[in-house]
């Protein structure tokens, strides 16, 4: 069920989040315009997403398929780019594959066989992140580090499926420190591998800042856009 969502809200939010991303680019000495937001629409309706896309923003990720699929149907006039970004069951590869432009959450050899037989010709080959769990929880998707030059190799030898980079969620914490922390753990790992992947998805509503301070180009924000989500 879509939460209750507060439109004047909205309206606010997205120029507020875009100003405060295009600051925190200056202050880390990013390249302008290099760190692009996707809207973690999961639990919102569909009239919400409109609202932003006619603000001017394109990329939303779901989280589910089952939730999603009606608002891709339902707002299929519009040109959104959109990303899924939950975990990837075997028998919901397809539709995946068919409605989705991104997903952000690749971490089995078998999904990345699925998906790419099953992207549909005429439609651009599937933008694909490897989910790496960073942080060894168990409660966590994703593959360990020396698991990422297999999952590369098949995934540059699949045609339908374009390799763009990686996508991680680490442990939260509060302490700006060490969420900067966390982050240049991660990228000085990635860096040893010497990949030209360029597109590096890190940072969420909580941890933004200092993800884009350690080189993330996407950022996953929810509940800064659309507000808490009840229950």
């Amino acid at each position: 069920m879509a939460t209750k969502i507060n439109m004047t809200a909205i309206t606010n939010n997205l120029p507020t989040i875009r100003y405060r991303v295009r600051e925190y680019e200056k202050k880390y000495r990013r390249k302008e315009n290099t760190v692009h937001v996707i809207a973690v629409s999961k639990k919102r309706p569909k009239e919400a997403i409109e609202l932003l896309y006619h603000q001017g923003h394109r990329h939303f990720g779901e989280n589910y398929l089952q939730e999603a699929l009606p608002k891709i149907q339902n707002l299929s006039k519009l040109e959104i780019i959109w990303h899924f970004i939950g975990k990837i069951q075997s028998n919901k590869t397809a539709e995946i594959a068919t409605n989705f432009d991104w997903v952000q959450t690749l971490e089995r050899p078998k999904i990345a066989v699925r998906l790419n037989a099953q992207r549909p010709e005429h439609k651009e080959p599937l933008n694909t992140l490897i989910q790496i769990n960073s942080s060894g929880e168990i409660s966590k998707s994703g593959i360990n580090m020396e698991e990422l030059p297999a999952l590369v190799k098949l995934i540059d030898s699949l045609p339908r499926l374009r390799l763009q980079g990686v996508m991680t969620m680490p442990a939260p914490h509060i302490s700006f420190d060490d969420q900067r922390k966390s982050f240049s753990t991660i990228m000085s790992a990635l860096k040893t591998f010497n990949y030209d992947l360029p597109v590096f998805s890190f940072g969420t509503s909580g941890d933004f800042e200092a993800a884009i301070a350690e080189g993330s180009t996407m950022v996953r924000l929810g509940n800064v856009i659309f507000g808490p989500r009840e229950g």
